[in-house]
């Protein structure tokens, strides 16, 4: 019998024979480490505990106590909970189910109509399966003898699936009676599974495709223990609580509708706050040396052609046309902003050249990916170009990479995950062209001190990018910013300048964002602050009460007088009694209560309530304008 060595943790070395499994190992060490034992590495590939073993290699052991056994019962927790449906709900067909951040789904087509009512009780059928620790059990079969056999069972999707497939065989895992197809691994046995709740249902088109059927997708999550799972589910509660949509309407921001899909109505409020946002990152970029221009937002079919969009991107674009011409609505800015750097003969003396602007797109985004403000069809990026040199390129990427931590950290985001997304399939230029500036924005990653996490094959289709990611106060992760190095588009539109040497480049030309859609990071603000706004970001910043119409007039002075100094403020003019104006004041989360009875108006003063601090005291109007001035100027 083949002898395997197999390296540990510890880095000592372990003689094994062949057939020996995971569980074997785990029970020599110790049986309490085989009972906690989900699955194994070898290699880096993750095992089933009781597959043997296929060869030499680094060799370590998932217990519930590592981050990466999680997805593993998750992925379980998928196939048991088909399982529950599939014995709840007679003539139910699996799709697929595969696991997601935080979670996991599963696509079925079943004649019952799924809903909420229906999750306890598919709830209870998978706690009653797990708790009878049903071994689960890897086989692998002829792939022509699978299709055959899942075409008895009427399974179509799984036969789909498995008729692409080129694999002689394939594998399938069973857990008593049930069986689906998968690659595993998964747990020993149902025993780790009790810990599930489901979260929502939804419709989804069979592979994405509306021409395909429309299935029903269960979203649920899963932990090792109870009371990681109620951590989560409170969470989730707490996001509900935070919805963008809910407190946009609550606190009168926007709203959408459905004979415009994707579009923002901006009210009065939620205008307020997108104009604070839009003027501070250009007061920022104006400071870094950025030019702001404006450019059209429709242009002509050909531009696009000779950018590539019309080739690459052309199922996301709008088109129209006029007097037999073809155009297109610019879903993004770049080809643009060449435009404009080709006005003229530029010189090396001029680079780097920053253009900056607030660019309006609009993409075709399907209808079912539309979600309130984060994802919608019309936007405006903080978008902006820097034509540059290949040596500027990482002393360009290190400016842009400190502006951004500057930015984010003003809005109370310090935690910041940075992915390098490399070529991807679908693209424009020469591998040669892509192994210089991958190299180029490599080394300014180093240039710049930026630990990066490597992201294959999801780079633009003209060029290599760095995306930055942020956590929110729940700790949820949104990719924001970008930039991405490209050398293609100034090539197929032309853009050129005259070097030292007098002869004639290409420029380099960095795509850069740090908010992205200014209409999404409103929603994140939104949801990470929980409408709370702080000063500086607040559409109102202060809401004055007279205690009676008695002192309206003095409240109306006081308004005009901070108004002067800048302050965003607003006079209720309720005839309500005090308590219930500073309740709906509170209600809409605004960061200063001031209130003028008698007293107050007598002495030209303001009562003084923090939103967070409580009652600050009077403090005259030219002492709370300092005060607030404070508050806005340290961005609190």
């Amino acid at each position: 019998m083949d002898t395997l060595t197999i390296t540990l943790p510890d880095g000592s070395e372990k003689q094994v024979t062949g057939g020996t499994t995971g569980r074997d190992i785990a029970m020599g060490i110790s049986p309490r480490l085989a009972d906690a034992a989900v699955a194994v590495v070898l290699d880096g590939v993750q095992l089933d505990l009781d597959r043997p073993l296929p060869g030499n290699g680094s060799f370590r052991i998932l217990t519930t106590r590592d981050a990466e056994a999680l997805e593993i019962v998750r992925h379980s927790s998928a196939h048991l909970m088909a399982q529950a449906v599939v014995e709840l709900f007679p003539g139910t067909k699996l799709a697929i189910g595969p696991v997601i951040e935080n979670g996991f789904y599963y696509d079925i087509d079943s004649p019952h109509k799924f809903s909420p009512d229906d999750f306890a009780a598919i709830e209870a059928k998978m706690l009653q399966l797990a708790e009878a620790k049903t071994p689960i059990r890897r086989n692998e079969i002829d792939r022509l003898q699978a299709i055959e056999q899942w075409g008895s069972q009427d399974e179509p999707y799984k036969v789909e699936m498995m008729q692409e497939w080129t694999d002689a065989t394939v594998s399938f895992y069973t857990q008593g009676e049930f069986f689906d197809l998968c690659r595993g691994p998964h747990v020993p046995h149902t025993g780790f599974l009790k810990f599930v709740k489901l979260l929502s249902v939804a419709g989804a088109y069979w592979r994405g495709d509306e021409k395909r059927p429309m299935l029903q997708r269960l979203y649920a999550t899963a932990f090792h223990d109870k009371k990681a799972l109620e951590a989560h589910v409170a969470a989730l509660e707490e996001a509900k609580k935070r919805d963008h949509r809910v407190l946009g309407r609550k606190l009168e921001l926007f709203h959408m509708q459905e004979d415009m899909p994707g579009m923002v109505f901006w009210h009065p409020q939620g205008w307020t706050l997108y104009r604070t946002l839009q003027n501070y990152v250009r007061s920022k970029v104006e400071a870094n040396g950025y030019l702001e221009v404006h450019t059209p937002s429709v242009m002509s079919k050909t531009l696009w052609e000779k950018s590539g969009h019309w080739d690459k991107y052309q199922e996301n674009m709008f088109v129209t046309e006029s007097e037999k011409r073809t155009f297109a609505i610019k879903p993004m800015n770049c080809p643009g902003h060449i435009q404009i750097f080709n006005q003229g003969l530029r010189s090396y003396r001029e680079l780097p050249l920053r253009i900056a602007e607030f660019g309006s797109c609009v993409r075709n985004e399907p209808s079912g990916t539309l979600h309130g403000i984060m994802r919608v069809r019309g936007f405006v990026q903080d978008d902006a170009h820097i034509f540059c040199t290949e040596a500027q390129i990482g002393p360009e990427v290190a400016a842009f990479c400190q502006l951004l931590k500057e930015m984010y950290a003003d809005f109370g985001f310090n935690d910041i995950l940075v992915k390098f997304s490399t070529r991807p399939e679908k693209r424009v230029g020469t591998d040669e062209s892509w192994d210089r500036v991958e190299k180029a924005l490599a080394d300014a990653c180093e240039y710049a001190g930026l630990a990066t996490e490597l992201n294959p094959g999801e780079g633009a289709f003209y060029g290599p990018k760095l995306e930055f990611t942020l956590r929110d106060s729940l700790g949820r992760h949104w990719q924001c910013g970008t930039i991405q190095v490209d050398p293609n588009l100034p090539e197929r539109l032309g853009a050129e300048y005259v070097g030292e040497d007098g002869h004639k480049h290409r420029p380099i030309m960095l795509h850069r964002a740090i908010l992205g859609s200014l209409e999404r990071f409103v929603g994140i603000l939104i949801e990470h602050y929980a409408g709370a706004f702080p000063a500086w970001l607040s559409p109102t910043q202060a809401v004055i009460l007279p205690v009676s119409e008695k002192y309206l007039e003095a409240a109306q002075a006081t308004a005009k007088t901070l108004r002067a100094s800048g302050v965003r403020v607003v006079v209720d003019e309720q005839n309500q009694k005090l308590g219930y104006k500073i309740r709906e004041a509170e209600g809409k989360r605004t960061p200063f209560i001031l209130v003028v009875g008698e007293k107050e108006a007598a002495a030209g003063t303001v009562s003084v309530r923090q939103r967070g601090a409580g009652d600050l005291g009077a403090k005259s109007v030219a002492e709370f304008a300092e005060f607030i001035a404070q508050e806005v100027a340290a961005r609190r």
